[in-house]
């Protein structure tokens, strides 16, 4: 199984043959090392650690960050890799199929309208200071909300899983990724990515 993290740059658009626009979206994937190999009897279950984005500067490292001195570590399930192995994006191929995972943008506090497609109450007939409330929350019966009730609150900031994804270019000395389509987050947004 292929995987690596990657850090989204942006979206941009590249043209096929026939002169037609795909939208594609560019990831810095890579380089990962292979900090840890996880197994049953010392953790409980079988993983490997990656780590990705070297930091280098000696002076700003934690304690915790010493013998990992990487901004992002994620696991993924066991292969054949042993500690210390390399990970690129030497390991995909164009036209492959990926999954990719991460944080949707966070949107904050939003209302039910944004928040859950409600259409908000009618423009005329009395209908005053009310276009974008929900409506009733409660019932007669038993007088309370009932838990799970679709009402405002805060939105995004989710992870998110787009699955087939096609990588259109990989440009392996930069260590780019140009996928069809929008993955989620903002820019810098840490991704896993995954081949199918």
């Amino acid at each position: 199984m292929k995987y690596i993290l990657g850090k989204k740059i942006g979206m941009s658009q590249v043209f096929d043959k026939e002169g037609g626009r795909i939208p594609v979206t560019l990831i810095e994937a890579g380089p990962c090392e292979v900090l840890q190999i996880k197994t049953k009897e010392k953790d409980g279950y079988e993983a490997l650690q990656l780590g990705f984005g070297k930091i280098e500067k000696k002076k700003k490292l934690k304690k915790s960050q010493m013998k990992k001195p990487y901004r992002f570590l994620a696991e993924f399930p066991k292969n054949d890799y042993k500690p210390g192995d390399k990970i690129d994006v030497s390991l995909f191929q164009e036209g492959d199929k990926v999954k990719i995972s991460g944080l949707s943008k966070g949107k904050g506090f939003q209302g039910a309208v944004k928040r859950w497609g409600f259409s908000g109450r009618d423009a005329t007939h009395g209908v005053k200071h009310e276009h974008r409330t929900l409506g009733s929350v409660g019932t007669t019966g038993p007088q309370r909300v009932f838990k799970g009730k679709k009402m405002p609150g805060r939105m995004g900031q989710e992870r998110v899983t787009v699955r087939n994804l096609e990588i259109i270019k990989i440009d392996k000395e930069k260590n780019l990724l140009a996928v069809k389509g929008a993955v989620p987050g903002n820019k810098g947004t840490l991704l896993q990515i995954q081949g199918i």
